[in-house]
Order: C-alpha cells, then structure tokens, then sequence
C-alpha cells in the first residue's frame, strides 16, 4: 500500500517499496540510473524527501543540458556507492557494458541492506556480518548464494578505491581493514558440455525454429568464442562504438557476416580487449565441422548484416532473451541444467587439452596473450594456431 510522504518528485511505491524513478524524457537521453531502491529509508520521512529531491535536481541538470552530474558523498555507504557510480571518472566508467550489469546489480543490493550506515562507524565486524547476510540461501535448506556475496563485496571494494583517489572521508581506514580480512570465494565453475551435447543442442534450437542459434552454439563451441563476441551487445546509444543498428535507447555492437571473407575466415576483436591489449582473433570456418553445418543451411543472400539475428525480430538477440532460449533448448535436447550456454566457451578448451592441441594454439584461439610472445603476433601465426587447434579437436571427437 502506497505511503503518503509529501514533496517527493519522482518516488513510487512499487509492492509497498519506495523507489525512485526519474522521468522518460531523461532515460531517453541517457540519465542513469534508470531507478533507485530507497528502502533502506522507507520509514524516515526526511531522509526520503530530501533523497527523492536531490535525485530530482540532478535529473533536471542533466535535462538543462549539463551533463556532468556532481556526486554528493555524505558520509554513507549509500553515498559512497552513488559517488562511484555517477563520477564520470571512476573507473566503472571505463567497464564494457557486459561488465557494468553485476556492478549495477549488486550496487543495489549493497544499497538497499547497509546504504543507510555511516563509513565512520564500521569495523570488520560489520563486513563479516554483511557477507553472511548476503550469501545466505533464498529458503531454508537452499545453497549459499557465495557468488552474490562475493560480487557484492567486490563492488563495495571498488567503491572505497575510488573514496580514497577522491579523499573521501572514511574510506582509506575501510580498505585496510577489508585487505586484512579473508572471505569464501565461489567455486570456479567446472561443467563442460560434450561435443555430443553441442550437436543435441543444435538440433534442438532448429527445432525451435531459431537456426541461427544454432550457428551461434556452433561458433561458441568450435571457435571458443565468449558469447557476447557472437551474437553481440546491446548498448546504451552513448556507448563510444559506433553502430547503424538502433532499438529504443539503446544500440547494437558485435560480430557481422562482413568479417567472414571469401575463404570462409573470420577475423573479430574480442569485445574484452578492444579497450585494453587489443588481442585479435583469426578463425579458419573450414576447419570447424559443425560451424560448416550450420553454415550450409544459411543462404547466400541472407549472410549480411548481424552474424546472429532472431527469427521473431530480424534484430540480434537480446542477452536475456538468449539464455531464455538456451534454457529451453537445453531442456529439450536433455542437456543437465547446470550447464550453462557460456559453458561452451570453456568445453571448446577442455577438448583442445584433452586433445593435446598445444597451449599456445589454445592462447590465439581464446584470444588470451601468449606468455611466450615477445613481438607483435602475425595474423597467419593466429590462423594456423586455429588450424592446429581444430584438427586435434576434431582427431580427439572421432576417437571419443
């Protein structure tokens, strides 16, 4: 039921919860965030005003034009977070926008459980607390939810980094305290689905009508390809790649059929080292039997634009409507459920070992840097690894 709490600009109460939204004219132009959890003060009237406001005439500056928004750090986790998220030079700022989502996530989950704290009044008996609290299972009996807690220290780590280069009151005392204390990291993921596995899920996806998927599973598997690398991104359209394809307000960056020459190579920059080490990565298709396959039943005439496009839109999948795919595809072709679809990426390595395809081979392909490169890597250097790579591959799944 809705609270009345007057002078509140832009606050709703969604199941009972405030939150604030700022208005469509300034999401349309980017504003972030798009809303902000205030729970944590749903019971103190004058902090929820005062919050609701300042949120308010931040949004009303970036409206006027003005786009550089001034943080304000009061003292409180709460602060301190909105500080590293809104100053344009925090290094979140220079994450790809994969990578921005669990900060953005967890932000809030730090937010709403322990924004209302003060940084001066905390000691490392209050980050223990926190992280039992967040790693604690959603029902009784359930799995420790490790993982979230772990990202939503991480976030709270990055914060107090920034607080320091800014002088922030508070934050240098935190950091030390937390780099003294140890907590459970997650368990490295271990699933690595079967070659068999790719080829029951590629039949599965055609049978869903969605053939491109597919092509897409094929790619991730046989050409070790993260995900995002194949069927791309959808970005805010302030994002600093440019692209023709637009949706909303938001725009498309990824692989295109362009990059796939004559001779069927595929040449692409993995989206994780365009703004660092630059690594590029050569592919030769002929080599992959399955990602030929796939590559048979697309038409000549349809290979422009977006590699992977969804059959519904004509547009590139969006990344939750993919993984939905991939669970009901996953279902249907009897894959267990703790195989993710990121997961093909890793199985495309595991094979290339339990091949004996030479780690160099499996660096290039992965698009890692090579501890053993000294110089720049030639472009036929990174098409012969794949070559080596894939026929020790392909050698090893006729022999299983």
């Amino acid at each position: 039921m809705e609270t009345k709490v007057p002078a509140t600009p832009g606050l709703t109460w969604p199941r009972g919860k405030p939150i604030w939204r700022p208005s469509r004219a300034a999401i349309n132009t980017g504003f972030m965030p798009k809303w902000v959890n205030l729970a944590y003060i749903a019971h103190d009237e004058a902090a929820l005003v005062a919050r609701c406001q300042r949120l308010t005439a931040e949004m009303k500056v970036w409206l006027s034009g003005k786009r550089e928004r001034k943080p304000v750090f009061d003292g409180t986790v709460c602060s301190l977070i909105n500080y590293y998220l809104v100053e344009p030079n925090s290094k979140y700022h220079k994450l790809a926008p994969s990578s921005r989502r669990p900060y953005d996530v967890y932000a809030r989950v730090v937010i709403a459980t322990v924004g209302a704290r003060r940084l001066d009044a905390l000691d490392g008996r209050d980050f223990t607390r926190w992280y039992d609290e967040w790693s604690a299972p959603l029902e009784p009996g359930g799995k420790p939810r490790i993982a979230a807690a772990h990202m939503a220290m991480s976030v709270f780590k990055a914060a107090l980094s920034f607080g320091i280069a800014c002088r922030l009151r508070g934050c240098t005392d935190l950091r030390v305290i937390l780099d003294e204390m140890e907590f459970e990291n997650p368990r490295p993921r271990t699933e690595a689905p079967t070659a068999a596995e790719v080829v029951a899920a590629r039949k599965a996806a055609h049978e869903l009508g969605h053939p491109l998927a597919a092509l897409a599973y094929a790619l991730q598997f046989e050409g070790a390809m993260r995900q995002w690398d194949v069927i791309g991104q959808w970005v805010p359209v302030s994002y600093k790649t440019p692209s023709t394809i637009i949706g909303g307000t938001s725009k498309w960056v990824g692989s295109m059929w362009s990059q796939v020459d004559e001779n069927l190579i595929l040449r692409y920059m993995p989206n994780k080292t365009a703004f660092t080490s630059g690594a590029q990565v050569t592919l030769d298709l002929r080599a992959c039997p399955m990602v030929m396959e796939e590559l048979g039943k697309v038409p000549p005439e349809a290979r422009r634009g977006p590699l992977i496009v969804s059959p519904k839109t004509g547009l590139p999948y969006r990344e939750a409507r993919f993984c939905d795919l991939w669970r009901a595809v996953r279902k249907l072709a009897g894959i267990r459920p703790e195989v993710w679809n990121r997961d093909l990426r890793a199985a495309a390595i595991t094979e290339g070992r339990q091949a004996a395809a030479p780690t160099d081979d499996a660096a290039k392909v992965a698009g890692h840097a090579s501890k053993r490169t000294t110089a720049k890597v030639y472009d036929r250097d990174h098409l012969e690894a794949h070559r080596r790579f894939m026929k020790a591959r392909v050698a090893h799944r006729a022999k299983e």
